[in-house]
């Protein structure tokens, strides 16, 4: 998901679509929020691990 949105920023950037960037930063946050809540153990969703 952080990868998806930093492509997005980068594309949203370079071709100055401001929406393509708006939904970049959103899926970077909410990536790097949920790789923290991973790393540190926490149930996210109820569920233990994501396969």
């Amino acid at each position: 998901m952080i990868i998806l949105g930093a492509v997005l920023l980068v594309i949203g950037f370079i071709a100055g679509i401001s929406i393509l960037w708006t939904i970049g930063i959103v899926l970077v946050v909410v990536g790097a929020v949920l790789a923290i809540l991973g790393g540190t153990g926490r149930r996210v969703g109820g569920r233990a691990h994501w396969f």
